[in-house]
Order: C-alpha cells, then sequence, then structure tokens
C-alpha cells in the first residue's frame, strides 16, 4: 500500500484536492475533519482545562481558541499535547482498516506535515501550492479572517518554498480546477501501479 501525504499552507487548495482524490475513489484521512470532530467531542474536558475561555455551549469555539493560540508558541503547544495524540491513534486505525482491505493507495491529508515531522509516515509527498497573492486573496475572503490573524498563522507554518522542496509532487491550484483534477489523475495512475514495501 502507498501512503501518499497531502499538504500545503493556508489557502492552498488542499481540501478541494483531497476531494478530487476521494472522487476517484482513494480513502483520504483528513486530519483537519478529525480535530473538528474533537472539538465536539473527545477532547472537549481537555481543552475546558487548559483553556476554559474557549468552550461555549459545552463545546470548543473554534475562533476564541484560534485567538488563544495562533502566535503563541506556549500555548500552541499545550493544545496540541492534547490533540495530536488523538489524531495520531485515529490515523493509525485508519491505515491498520485500509491495509486490511488491501487498498492499493491511500492519501493523509495532513495540514502541517512536515510541522509536526509526520513525513516519515508517507511513501510520497504532495504539496498543494498558488502564488502568494491568489493565496493571500482566497485567505482574506474567509470569513472572521483578519490580516493580522493571516500573518500569523503563516509564521506558524513552514515557507510554502521549504515544503515544495521536500515534495515528491506539486500541484499549483492557481491553474485552474481542470489542471488539478488531470494532475491528481496522473499521480494516482503512476502510485497505484507502484509497489513500494510497507515499513
Amino acid at each position: 500500500m502507498i501512503v501518499l501525504g497531502l499538504t500545503g499552507s493556508i489557502g492552498m487548495g488542499k481540501s478541494i484536492t483531497a476531494e478530487m482524490f476521494r472522487d476517484m475513489g482513494v480513502p483520504v484521512h483528513d486530519s483537519d475533519a478529525v480535530v473538528h470532530e474533537l472539538y465536539e467531542g473527545e477532547a472537549i474536558a481537555a481543552i475546558a482545562n487548559k483553556f476554559p475561555q474557549a468552550v461555549l455551549d459545552g463545546i470548543v469555539d473554534r475562533q476564541a481558541l484560534g485567538k488563544l493560540v495562533i502566535g503563541e508558541p506556549e500555548a500552541m503547544r499545550e493544545l496540541e499535547a492534547i490533540v495530536h495524540p488523538i489524531v495520531a491513534a485515529k490515523r493509525r486505525e485508519f491505515l491498520d482498516n485500509a491495509r486490511k482491505q488491501d487498498c492499493p493507495l491511500v492519501v493523509l491529508d495532513i495540514p502541517l506535515l512536515f510541522e509536526t515531522e509526520s513525513e516519515n509516515l508517507c511513501d510520497k509527498i504532495l504539496v498543494v501550492t498558488a502564488p502568494a497573492e491568489v493565496q493571500r486573496e482566497r485567505v482574506l475572503s474567509r470569513l472572521g479572517m483578519t490580516v493580522d490573524k493571516f500573518e500569523r498563522i503563516l509564521a506558524s507554518q513552514i515557507a510554502d518554498e521549504i515544503k515544495k522542496e521536500k515534495a515528491d509532487y506539486i500541484l499549483d491550484t492557481s491553474l485552474g480546477f481542470e489542471h488539478a483534477r488531470n494532475t491528481v489523475a496522473s499521480i494516482v495512475r503512476e502510485l497505484k501501479t507502484k509497489d513500494i514495501p510497507n515499513a
């Protein structure tokens, strides 16, 4: 089974790219989606203990939590110590199930793949990218996003150029949907024909 790591900085089009893999029948583990679920269940108590002002009406308010941890390295480390082990356990479960089903290819959608040193989980890595001005326009159009928040998020992520240097595949999402879909299809065809032994 080939494990493809999918990553990219904020606003680069990673979620849409992941959906393209799903459309082509490739199982995708979405780390962000797992975190969303934890904020509504398993991680609430631990987060309420560390960041009580981030829990509203019994669930974690992502906007409130973001204000507390983005740009605050110590607070971010405390949050990651709560969330990352649970996400890692669910990812292992996903991979175990995929192996049992003899899946030839799976995707690990991990926004902070390099930042969390998760690249060792992957046989190959795809980095989604776009010109900086396109990224900025996309992100600042999001509800609740500010220039200050965007810049703090960027500062917490490894630079796009460094990510691209570490990639086996690069997808520029500014080139349009058809280009992206063709690139994903080409990667799927290539990797489904490879036979990389499991570590």
